[in-house]
């Protein structure tokens, strides 16, 4: 089953004044950006599409191509079924993100019972998917599932804030990154809420869209 799930912007503050006792980077992000947002999303394919959209583009490039999406009405698995390649061409999918839009409104995916898994049964059932990666299947299961104890190690933008906030030598990769995170159980999605916050606050550039 699954474990603590993020649903209200007090869950965020409980996980925030935990890892702030217990961490002095932590403490720092926290004292400077205050309570990071909750950054949820409804849970389905749109969410789901939503986090390929963004992948390896930069936050406003991801917006905009997903501004035209939604006008386009290319938002939900059928229309993505239905539409053509110039179609999706044509608001701003590359050709790989085509082929993965397509493969995942066609797999017949079960969002519903995703809730009911644990944190590695739903990374592992998500990865399955075309074109979904441990970054996706990760910010999927922070924001659409809420989970509390997930960790986008992937995430350039968290990387980087980690970097700057405990005066690195050099961005860590997702591996040792992954290691920094074990300090951060069980509230590694809220260190990441608050490391996502502290890199806007840094660089003047959103790390999430």
């Amino acid at each position: 089953m699954s474990g603590r799930i993020i649903a209200t912007l007090e869950d965020v503050a409980e996980g925030a004044e935990w890892l702030a006792a217990r961490d002095a980077g932590m403490a720092r992000a926290y004292a400077r950006c205050g309570l990071p947002p909750l950054r949820r999303r409804d849970p389905g394919f749109q969410t789901l599409l939503h986090a390929v959209v963004g992948q390896q583009v930069s936050t406003a490039s991801a917006s905009a191509i997903w501004g035209r999406m939604q006008a386009a009405g290319l938002v939900e698995a059928e229309a993505i079924g239905a539409a053509t390649e110039d179609d999706l061409k044509a608001v701003g999918l590359s050709r790989p993100k085509i082929r993965y839009a397509r493969g995942i409104a066609g797999a017949g995916v079960d969002f519903d019972g995703l809730a009911g898994l644990d944190d590695d049964a739903v990374l592992a059932r998500l990865v399955a998917l075309p074109g979904i990666g441990p970054w996706t299947a990760e910010v999927y299961a922070l924001s659409a599932l809420g989970r509390a104890d997930v960790l986008p190690a992937g995430d350039l933008a968290l990387q980087e804030a980690a970097r700057i906030l405990y005066g690195l030598a050099d961005r860590p990769d997702a591996a040792a990154f992954r290691r920094m995170g074990a300090a951060w159980q069980p509230w590694r999605a809220v260190a990441a809420r608050l490391l996502w916050a502290y890199y806007r606050a840094e660089t003047k550039r959103e790390g999430m869209a």
